[in-house]
């Protein structure tokens, strides 16, 4: 029994003597600790250089993003100054709305509002329009590349001569708006005020974009000489329409006949025929604006105009104070105190409106 356990004590002490002679060299394996990466100091900024920066975050004056306003009255405003430059730096105290001579609450107030556009574009394709109508379309064509931002903006085509036609409905794709644009053909009357209604129409009930804020600007744009001889709307009819529509007009003349040679850097009016007179109601009423192009080549630069005030304009939107129980037609003045300066928007509305803008009464 003694020998057994002897035996097992040498046994013992032989496996710990070889685990302390592997020890050492197990220790040795581990691999050091990495010394902490060293940190590159960044150089402070020059103290006039970050005085700088910070003085023009604190001038730059934020602009609300256009919110969800529907239930208020809309407006769309362009200002100008003597020159018909775009003034863009007002504030919204800058400006003042009356309706029917009642001082009204802006609600809501955007600078160079950046909503999505739906645009509706009429071409005269009557055959009193067939010696322009190549300079409509190329002129048409570039204008909705210039404006139309894929996956924000939509754009659909009307012809009109005896009746209006949709020959490309809404739609972002340029190549599908331009195909459509270079296969028409001139021919026909002129249903001018047909045209204007059904557009206003389309343009009431667009394709909304998606997320939580439905709003869009409504753009409707027509190239025509303005003589109407072949509609069942009425002219008044076909404002109304655009009113209700929230639509402003931009009407580009191709009636040349009045036009003065005697100066050619400014040619000017020898009288305003019937047509002319018809677009300028169109785009006073709706807000929007008339060119009347010295040449037929001079389209293209209408179309740039155009092109140049949309992202130009304020947007202001206003609660009336008028009981809404009442659906007659009310105007609006928007002013400002500001000198020298035009503002420019719609002349009114209709209460019971199905766009926003006012709630339709019951």
């Amino acid at each position: 029994m003694f020998r057994v356990t002897t035996l097992r004590l040498l046994e013992l002490v032989l496996l710990c003597a070889v685990a302390l002679a592997a020890l050492p060299s197990c220790v040795g394996a581990q691999e050091p600790a990495q010394p902490p990466a060293p940190v590159t100091a960044t150089p402070p900024k020059d103290s006039a250089q970050q005085s700088e920066q910070q003085g023009q975050l604190q001038n730059q004056k934020p602009v609300p993003p256009i919110q969800v306003t529907t239930g208020l009255v809309h407006l769309v405003a362009t200002v100008t100054d003597r020159r018909h430059n775009f003034v863009t730096t007002l504030d919204q105290a800058d400006f003042k709305v009356f309706e029917n001579g009642t001082p009204q609450e802006i609600r809501f107030f955007g600078r160079e509002t950046d909503l999505p556009l739906r645009i509706a574009l009429l071409l005269d394709t009557s055959n009193s329009i067939r010696p322009r109508l190549e300079f409509e379309q190329d002129a048409a064509i570039d204008f909705l590349n210039s404006v139309i931002r894929r996956g924000k903006d939509m754009a659909f085509l009307m012809t009109f001569d005896n009746e209006p036609e949709v020959i490309q409905d809404y739609t972002s794709d340029l190549a599908l708006l331009t195909k459509a644009i270079r296969k028409q053909r001139a021919g026909g009357g002129t249903a001018l005020n047909d045209a204007i209604y059904r557009a206003a129409e389309k343009l009431s009930n667009p394709p909304l974009p998606q997320g939580p804020n439905p709003e869009v600007r409504r753009v409707l744009v027509v190239v025509s000489d303005g003589d109407d001889n072949l509609s069942d709307r009425a002219l008044s009819d076909a404002i109304e329409a655009a009113i209700r529509a929230e639509a402003s007009i931009y009407a580009i003349s191709t009636n040349t006949d009045w036009l003065s040679i005697s100066d050619k850097d400014a040619p000017r009016k020898l009288h305003v025929e019937g047509g002319d007179k018809v677009l300028q109601e169109f785009a006073d009423q709706s807000g929007g604006r008339v060119f009347f192009p010295y040449r037929v080549d001079d389209l293209e630069q209408s179309f740039v105009d155009i092109g140049a005030e949309l992202p130009s304009q304020y947007f202001i939107a206003y609660s009336t104070t008028n009981p809404l129980a009442n659906s007659q037609y009310r105007k609006i003045d928007v002013e400002t105190d500001r000198k020298n300066l035009t503002v420019r928007t719609r002349k009114g509305y209709y209460p019971n409106a199905q766009t926003p803008g006012a709630q339709p009464s019951k």
